[in-house]
């Protein structure tokens, strides 16, 4: 239907999926940015088509299915089956323990694990009777290999998600679509500099000492990662999680 193949990113307007966005608009994907911050969301999108790419933004948000699903349905009636979908919208936000109630919980998991199972359910229906796609999921180090404290809620989703990729992976797998996920370390986002809800920007400096690369990771970094996993070159992996942290979770802290 369309020579570029599609990408769509959720959680596009910042950070990795900003990242994620900009470099697959360079391999010449059309890009759709989709997230709840319509400005960011927006400004990408125009900023890939001002230097010569294809995108477009539509606002998205995960939790709610109607949305998702008109989302879904309105990119794949223009441009046919999506190519490449990367899940990666989520939130981290510090709770104690003795603080996380039943909302906290449910906000990160229907976000963090939840919105990517609306996302994909929806998206998957066209990619396994076309025989081709890939999805990439957003996971954590926090899900994958550590725990953190006063995040109990977020380390949880995480880990779910991983579950859910793999569960994916198993199913449409024989109808030619790979679902496997990326576990970023620490990255330089929005979310990491956060000293309210993460290590904020003095924490951020400690804690590229700690990494055997010698720095905490760029958006770019992860962003190309995404890109390898969605590409030919990973034509035969499928249900994996790619570890991209520069070292860190196989060093004691």
């Amino acid at each position: 239907m369309n020579a570029a193949p599609t990408l769509l990113v959720t959680g596009g307007g910042i950070g990795i999926g900003r990242a994620t966005a900009l470099a697959f608009a360079r391999t010449g994907y059309h890009v759709v940015v989709t997230d709840v911050l319509e400005t960011e969301g927006r400004a990408v999108a125009e900023a890939i088509v001002a230097g010569g790419g294809s995108a477009n933004f539509i606002a998205m948000d995960v939790r709610d299915t109607g949305r998702v699903d008109a989302v879904i349905a309105q990119v794949c009636a223009a441009r046919g089956a999506i190519d490449a979908l990367v899940l990666n919208a989520g939130i981290a936000r510090k709770v104690p323990l003795a603080e996380l109630t039943d909302e906290h919980w449910d906000h990160t998991v229907d976000i963090d694990l939840k919105g990517m199972f609306r996302v994909a359910r929806a998206a998957l229906p066209a990619m396994r009777a076309r025989g081709a796609g890939a999805i990439v999921c957003l996971t954590s180090l926090m899900g994958v290999a550590w725990g953190w404290t006063e995040h109990v809620h977020y380390s949880a989703a995480k880990s779910g998600v991983i579950g859910l990729m793999r569960g994916l992976a198993a199913e449409v797998a024989t109808d030619g679509v790979r679902v496997n996920a990326v576990s970023p370390g620490y990255v330089r986002t929005a979310q990491l500099l956060s000293a309210e809800h993460s290590l904020g920007p003095d924490g951020v400096e400690q804690a590229a000492a700690r990494v055997p690369l010698g720095r905490v990771g760029e958006p770019e970094d992860i962003a190309e990662v995404i890109l390898f996993l969605a590409s030919d070159g990973a034509r035969y992996v499928t249900g994996q999680v790619l570890v991209a942290d520069g070292g860190l979770s196989i060093c004691p802290q």
